[in-house]
């Protein structure tokens, strides 16, 4: 992002001709305008912010809580019984 920022960078001279317009279109509003700007990035900071926080904290409650034995959202895995036949098998004649 400082790459950004770098490469778009206004000069001096830029910034007085922004500070120009802005106070030809906003005049006496200037304050206030500039002052609901500033609220509005620290909202929006504010809400990326919970977010970062809301997936971290996921994140680790799905690695903390989940143990070994302990399986709430999935279906338990189960192999078939092996169950030993009745009676000793029977030797087979081929026929030919």
């Amino acid at each position: 992002m400082n790459v950004l920022l770098a490469f778009f960078s206004p000069g001096p001279m830029e910034m007085l001709i922004i500070g120009a317009i802005a106070v030809l279109l906003f005049g006496k509003r200037l304050p206030e305008v500039g002052r609901s700007l500033g609220k509005g990035i620290v909202e929006f900071k504010k809400g990326i912010h919970g977010i970062e926080d809301e997936i971290e904290s996921a994140t680790t409650a799905s690695i903390t809580d989940s143990s070994p034995g302990e399986m709430d959202d999935y279906d338990e895995a189960t192999a078939p019984k092996f169950e030993p036949p009745e009676s000793e098998p029977k030797p087979e004649t081929i026929e030919g």
